[in-house]
């Protein structure tokens, strides 16, 4: 049997096999609650050897999108717990990516109408996805940030603290630190957002700072073998840019070095989009000499791919050693039974992008079981 489709140990979480479901935004828990469409899809999926859930607020301040679950309400907590043991019935493994969106937000989505937040004061170009008066969806441009006082960021650490407690009190067998995609801390670590004079700014050492110190927190509170995080070297994604990603992230890796995570998952290229696209000065950027930065300084995590992987990508990853888990998003819209039409090397149904937001997206309910295919 291929590698991809071995169980595997990923740090305190033992995996049936090494193929995951990347988080993919959805828009279908209105009030930031978890309910029966979140447990039905989430349970339709529990053969992959790891889900990884939605992005997941930490905080009301930490919602940018419509209809995006959270981790601060009872709840939702009580929400995901259904979700939970749903999976867990089904023999699977589920961790929750746990995000904080910084200024990808809009002041509809704020406490009081306030300010998103951020590293900058500059407004992002980019967009969020707002439900309509009359329940339809849209997309909207983001609204102009505030950047965090230096005194607020211990408080936003503590979110995260308690958001990782919380999420292991509701089931979940781990987190994902969500650093990647223009998010709050990739907003800090980047120096095409980053404006910073504090300590929080400037230097990679000092642009690092934040997302080292919510590792810290996390896996104080949670244990580093049930606590991961994801990267996204070069993505453009949530108006993002490094003007030398390599060296930011070898520093970044090097850091996550000397905790003993569960895994790293790295998004390679443009997020949903081109394998190959680049930043910075020094294209291309060099995947393999990351993960060898991250081994030289005594890392041991399971490293996770991402974007754009077919069957025999994924295989060769797997076999290859170049990868432990390599982590699929669409095809999991479209294929529930993903994980057992690799194995046969089945047809896929292709994801029909009228899904993907809202409601309307129901798993089985939407696409044709394996067994109509096989």
């Amino acid at each position: 049997m291929n590698k991809l489709f071995e169980p595997a140990q990923i740090g305190d979480i033992a995996v049936r096999n090494r193929i995951v479901m990347a988080p993919l935004t959805r828009n279908r828990s209105p009030g930031a609650i978890p309910n029966d469409l979140n447990v039905e899809y989430y349970r339709q999926r529990a053969t992959a050897g790891l889900i990884i859930t939605e992005a997941t607020a930490i905080t009301h301040q930490g919602q940018g999108y419509a209809d995006v679950p959270g981790l601060y309400k009872k709840e939702a907590l009580n929400g995901w717990k259904r979700v939970t043991d749903a999976v867990h019935a089904g023999g699977g493994k589920i961790v929750v990516q746990m995000w904080h969106v910084g200024r990808i937000s809009h002041t509809t989505l704020q406490p009081d109408g306030g300010k998103p937040v951020s590293s900058t004061s500059r407004v992002a170009k980019a967009k969020t996805y707002l439900v309509n008066a009359d329940g339809t969806g849209s997309f909207a441009n983001t609204s102009e940030p505030r950047a965090l006082e230096t005194s607020e960021i211990p408080g936003i650490i503590e979110d995260y603290r308690k958001a990782a407690r919380a999420a292991i009190d509701a089931g979940f067998d781990g987190v994902e630190i969500h650093g990647a995609n223009g998010y709050l801390l990739d907003q800090f670590l980047r120096d095409g957002v980053n404006d910073r004079t504090d300590q929080y700014g400037g230097s990679i050492e000092n642009r690092a700072r934040f997302t080292f110190e919510v590792v810290d927190a996390v896996t104080k509170e949670i244990g580093a073998g049930r606590t991961a995080i994801r990267i996204s070297p070069v993505t453009p994604a949530g108006d993002s840019y490094d003007s030398d990603p390599q060296t930011l992230f070898a520093y970044v890796v090097e850091g996550l070095a000397k905790y003993d995570l569960a895994y790293v998952h790295v998004i390679e290229g443009q997020t949903g989009g081109e394998r190959d696209y680049t930043q910075g000065t020094n294209p291309p950027f060099d995947y393999k000499a990351l993960r060898q930065t991250y081994e030289k300084a005594g890392g041991k995590a399971g490293w996770m791919v991402n974007n754009g992987y077919d069957r025999g990508m994924a295989i060769d990853a797997a076999e290859s050693g170049r990868a432990d888990l390599v982590a699929f998003g669409k095809p999991f819209i479209a294929n529930p039974d993903l994980v057992e039409r690799l194995k046969k090397n089945l047809p896929l149904n292709t994801p029909d992008q009228a899904t993907f937001y809202g409601g309307t997206a129901k798993g089985y309910i939407d696409y044709p079981l394996l067994e109509k295919v096989a």
